[in-house]
């Protein structure tokens, strides 16, 4: 079994996200300390260290003898995640070797023309849209970058789940993965990565409208 050497604080901190991205925690709901800690099988102060490092980050928050909470959802928050990880991922793909992006671009190609099945559950469309991206990226030398979209992106995870159960949604989407593999396919990066950028734009405004309608 492989060791993951990064500090606990940092595991921690990933399996909130994991957990957060799952749907396991509420907007703004309260964190107890003591109960989450034994349910990790962790300390309360690398745990507390964590939570101090997601409070950095805007996704928990604070209050003086009221201990810790998971932010409540809203629409800036989402608007400026999505600017971020477009940025990112833009990036990323332009920094991405073209040999390796000519390999994997029928695969893409492929996989964005299966994602709109109507029987897919929407569990399976979630990890097939994070497993897309990740081929679409996985050119990318940057590590850094790769983990810091990572990160931001479990983050998004719950403001994505607004999206559940709406097909035309999720066929435009899958239509938006195709333009960016057909640019792909035809050598064109430059145009590859304006289709991303399109994707992650039209994404926002989707998800904003549903958010409004909460």
């Amino acid at each position: 079994m492989a060791i993951d050497r990064r500090p606990l604080r940092e595991q921690i901190k990933d399996e909130i996200l994991e957990r957060l991205a799952r749907g396991e925690f509420g907007p703004d709901q309260p964190i107890n300390e003591m109960a989450l800690a034994a349910e990790l099988g962790v300390s309360r102060t690398p745990l507390r260290e964590a939570l101090i490092g997601l409070e950095r980050e805007g996704i928990i928050l604070s209050e003086r003898g009221k201990g810790f909470r998971f932010a409540p959802m809203s629409s800036k928050e989402f608007e400026d995640l999505t600017t971020i990880v477009a940025a990112m991922e833009s990036l990323a793909l332009e920094l991405s070797d073209p040999g390796h992006l000519r390999a994997v671009a029928p695969r893409l190609l492929e996989e964005a023309r299966a994602f709109s099945a109507p029987e897919a559950e929407y569990a399976v469309i979630e990890r097939y849209d994070d497993a897309w991206h990740d081929l679409l990226l996985s050119g990318c030398p940057n590590e850094r970058l790769m983990d810091l979209i990572t990160s931001l992106k479990l983050t998004m995870h719950r403001y994505e789940r607004v999206m559940v159960g709406d097909w035309e949604m999720l066929e435009r989407s899958a239509q938006e993965h195709e333009r960016i593999a057909e640019h792909l396919v035809s050598a064109d990066i430059e145009g590859a990565v304006e289709a991303l950028k399109a994707n992650w734009e039209s994404g926002k405004d989707r998800i904003l409208a549903r958010l409004s309608e909460r």
